[in-house]
């Protein structure tokens, strides 16, 4: 099984931790980079290679992970020169990859099974999977709904529940196809493109634990819950 991991942002909501280390290798709780805990999971779930999209500070990235032995994984690296979006990256390695493989970005915390995402996405035969998580949005204005001039509803601070992308995909080689290397391609644009093609993507609904580490509520949140759930993210540590 192969994972595609998504390494090369700048980590820009993270400042200023990531002035001097790239956003994957921010520690969380006793010291563990967070690329560590994700491929220290993949490890357990049964993946042996991963290939690391990297760009911004990418040489730390390969410093500290360099061949992924020392998790039981063969590692290699895919360098983004420039800005190529979600997926961009995807396309220059495209020839290297397996027809069906997992994508993620490299800052979730997550006890998700990443295994069992790659074989619903293999059994579904969707382009793509997309890994979803439940999540409140508050709202802390008074909501108006209006109708020529006239206010016709009111709702005090409401609250709206959505699912949400996780940063965690199945995707088939095969759903690349139409792209250009080396030319940018969001997540957006590709889900849009499945959309109107009436191909869509599959959803792998999960409520477990989550955590996008690159918001600084979350990244919080992560350091102040490790000590307690290390056990559970990271089976037999």
């Amino acid at each position: 099984m192969h994972a595609v991991i998504l390494a090369g942002g700048k980590g820009v909501r993270l400042r200023p931790y990531t002035t001097a280390l790239p956003k994957p290798l921010v520690p969380i709780g006793d010291q563990h980079a967070i690329l560590e805990i994700v491929l220290r999971q993949l490890a357990t779930a049964g993946f042996t290679h991963c290939t690391l999209a990297i760009g911004h500070l990418g040489e730390i990235i390969r410093a500290y992970v360099g061949d992924g032995s020392q998790w039981g994984m063969a590692v290699d690296y895919a360098t983004e020169e420039s800005p190529l979006g979600t997926m961009g990256p995807l396309l220059t390695m495209r020839e290297r990859l397996p027809e069906s493989f997992l994508v993620m970005n490299g800052d979730v915390l997550t006890d998700l099974d990443y295994a069992d995402v790659l074989k619903r996405h293999r059994d579904s035969a969707a382009p793509l999977t997309i890994a979803t998580y439940a999540r409140k949005v508050h709202i802390d204005f008074g909501v108006l709904t209006t109708d020529q001039s006239k206010v016709v509803a009111f709702t005090e601070k409401p609250s709206m529940d959505y699912r949400v992308s996780m940063g965690v995909y199945g995707l088939s080689r095969s759903t690349l196809d139409d792209y250009t290397p080396g030319l940018p391609l969001g997540f957006d644009e590709l889900v849009l493109d499945l959309l109107t093609a009436h191909n869509p993507p599959h959803a792998y609904d999960f409520d477990g634990y989550w955590l996008d580490i690159g918001r600084p509520d979350d990244y919080d949140r992560a350091n102040a819950e490790f000590t307690t759930r290390k056990s559970m993210l990271l089976k037999g540590a």
